[in-house]
């Protein structure tokens, strides 16, 4: 099996021609396909581009690391495989060494058995094996090659600096994460830990603030920034290269923060976001430190949305471009040779989100690994090489999905009744083209991010949480995504203009979707609602507030007694702090105290009696972000006033469910469920 694998990706990696994304066509695609595991998870290049490191299943189940040799007659390699564990978050080091940890995949993401994921050190070719950073379990239970010298669970990696030609590169910055007794980490303190040895030092004495959470490094992997944090009040605290004394650039409430440091290029310049206008829609700016405040101009603005993005940094730190998200990923590139690489590459791949990774950018040798997805390909990888100016196929995110068969996702907004303007999502069967309407207006689903303080999806497939729109869609069915009123990354005043409006503004949002679609010609009467976590609980409350216009929810997850939420309950385990809820959750879902009558008042747990529609409910038994109680307070509510939901609990799942099982299994039961009520007459 092992030996067929290598061969296949080997043949793969010989095509010297781009991939095709068209596949013919095939009968409707199982829910199995929508909801199995990648192919291939973490790809990245070597720091001179000739090896390909990549993480895949395909070996007996388990998540191993293998490392290609590019170069013609290279050879594939395993670098890492732990029985009964997974190998995540892959970093090369240097052009040899390389970091991981591991993890078990095939446990519920609520498992009171998950450890710590640790930190692994290995060659590319599966020599000299180290643990740096201890899991619980002793080193000779994961392999008779891991050398004793290693630090306690309660450290992390924070930088793995850029390798530079010439350099041999074997130092990380870990962080130590100290904790208080509760194991809540209070501060973070940097060493530099040798990933050949697993010898570890401190770093020359910061005179850092005990209580720093945050450090920001430079390309010289100097500490630049320490950000200490007492509760919810912040301090951002500067230092010049090579000096001890710390000052401070800014102050404030976590949650309102002046601006939030980002990162330094190679000349010593910082650059952070700082939030600009009525809406409060971040940019991305320089700062000044001589005035001790951002530059007035932004480096970049996007809009109505907040800036979200990464710098693209050479291995000396040069800024050569900017990746960010609007309603799609782009790439701003600054180096005039990787623009024009950019260009070349969407016209090899158009329609597609081209995501550049590359060693020797814009150079005559430059390797770029291409990342290249869209609306109905989950995406490829292939390799450009420059010296012969050839794509070689690396192969499929996952098999099985034909972008022909799926759907497609336009981005648009609507007014809400305030005249508010609300972006959406629009999942449309496929056949219907963006901007065109549908023979007949369709049944829909109202699909409701979680957060809700958090930004729905870009355009393009959607991986997180799992593809449930295109998986509806497919089926037939208009999927609407609002990012209604209190979402993330559409500025401040909207962000804010959501705070304390659980059931209320920002579940009129959702309503008025709805009717927007049906008078588009998109949608009609026949509509669900659907969602997890806090769109879990805009399922319940649109059944409660707006009970004639949905036909049936489907609820996961989902929040139901707002009581609880705010106020906690010492018989139920919940990850929920005391400090979230007294500065946050009472900021932004009302204080149980002040706001009780409220929280109440829209309470689904509270209003059985008023919810009709049938509804799907399901739980995961080991969730502590909405614990099972929410779901049987709901089931037993509704069996007492006659209108029982069909009810289903997945063992060992958490607030976020990650076996695919889990999914495949609701999937069908949602398949079941919306054909039972909207495709009927």
């Amino acid at each position: 099996m092992l030996k067929r694998f290598i061969q296949g990706l080997m043949l793969a990696l010989c095509v010297s021609q781009a991939p095709s994304f068209a596949q013919e066509p095939v009968a409707r695609i199982p829910a199995e396909k929508f909801f199995q595991p990648a192919e291939m998870n973490e790809v990245l290049l070597s720091p001179s581009g000739r090896y390909l490191a990549l993480t895949t299943t395909k070996i007996a189940g388990r998540r191993a690391l293998y490392v290609f040799d590019l170069n013609p007659g290279g050879k594939p390699t395993q670098a890492a495989r732990f029985e009964g564990l997974d190998v995540v978050g892959v970093q090369w080091v240097n052009e040899n060494r390389l970091l991981f940890n591991v993890t078990d995949l095939s446990l519920g993401s609520g498992s009171n058995y998950r450890e710590p994921p640790g930190l692994y050190a290995v060659d590319r070719d599966g020599g000299n094996l180290r643990e740096i950073v201890r899991r619980t379990f002793t080193s000779s239970e994961t392999s008779s090659k891991v050398r004793d010298r290693s630090l306690a669970p309660n450290h992390m990696l924070l930088r793995v600096p850029p390798a530079r030609e010439g350099a041999s590169n074997e130092e990380v910055i870990i962080g130590e994460l100290r904790l208080n007794a509760a194991y809540e980490a209070t501060a973070i303190r940097p060493l530099i830990v040798n990933v050949n040895t697993g010898q570890s030092r401190r770093m020359p004495d910061l005179a850092a603030p005990a209580s720093t959470a945050e450090w920001l490094f430079d390309s010289a992997n100097e500490p630049r920034i320490a950000v200490s944090v007492d509760e919810m009040d912040a301090k951002i605290l500067y230092r010049e290269p090579g000096q001890a004394q710390w000052r401070q650039i800014g102050a404030g409430n976590l949650l309102a923060m002046p601006f939030t440091p980002r990162f330094f290029d190679a000349s010593g310049r910082l650059y952070v976001t700082e939030r600009i206008g009525a809406g409060g829609v971040s940019v991305l700016k320089r700062f000044d430190f001589k005035t001790g405040a951002p530059e007035d101009k932004p480096l970049i603005s996007t809009g109505k949305f907040d800036f979200q993005g990464e710098p693209v940094l050479s291995p000396a730190g040069e800024l050569l471009g900017v990746r960010l998200t609007t309603d799609a990923e782009d790439t701003i590139w600054f180096n005039p040779q990787m623009k024009a690489f950019q260009e070349k590459t969407d016209k090899q791949f158009p329609g597609h989100v081209n995501r550049i990774s590359c060693r020797q950018c814009g150079q005559p040798d430059m390797v770029a690994l291409v990342r290249s997805f869209s609306d109905r390909d989950p995406g490829q990888v292939v390799v450009y090489r420059a010296k012969e100016d050839a794509w070689q196929s690396v192969g499929p995110v996952v098999r099985g999905i034909d972008p022909a068969q799926m759907p497609r996702v336009d981005f648009q907004y609507y007014k809400a009744r305030d005249g508010m303007e609300i972006p959406v999502w629009v999942t449309l069967p496929p056949g219907v083209k963006p901007g065109t309407k549908p023979a007949k207006p369709l049944p829909t689903v109202v699909y409701v991010h979680g957060g809700p303080n958090a930004r729905g999806r870009p355009w393009g497939w959607a991986w997180s949480p799992f593809p449930y729109p295109e998986f509806m869609a497919s089926r037939g069915y208009v999927v609407l995504e609002p990012e209604f009123r209190g979402s993330d990354g559409f500025g401040q005043t909207f962000l804010e203009a959501g705070f304390k409006q659980w059931g209320q503004a920002m579940q009129n949002d959702l309503t008025d979707v709805l009717q927007w679609a049906q008078k588009q010609g998109l949608s009609s009467d026949k509509a669900c609602i659907a969602g997890a976590s806090y769109g879990g609980y805009a399922t319940l409350a649109g059944l409660m507030v707006t009970p004639d216009q949905y036909r049936c929810g489907i609820a996961w997850v989902a929040v139901s007694d707002l009581m609880l939420l705010a106020q906690g309950s010492s018989w139920i385990e919940t990850d929920v702090s005391a400090l979230s809820r007294k500065a946050v959750l009472s900021k932004r879902l009302g204080d149980p105290v002040q706001d009780e009558a409220m929280l109440r008042q829209f309470s689904p747990v509270l209003h059985a009696d008023k919810m009709k529609a049938p509804l799907l409910l399901a739980m995961g038994a080991a969730d502590v972000r909405v614990p099972l109680a929410h779901g049987e307070r709901m089931r037993d509510a509704l069996v007492k006033a006659g209108n029982p939901p069909e009810w289903v609990v997945y063992p060992g799942e958490g607030h976020t469910w990650l076996l695919p099982e889990s999914h495949i299994d609701f999937a069908k039961r949602m398949e079941r469920f919306l054909a039972k009520h909207l495709d009927g007459q």
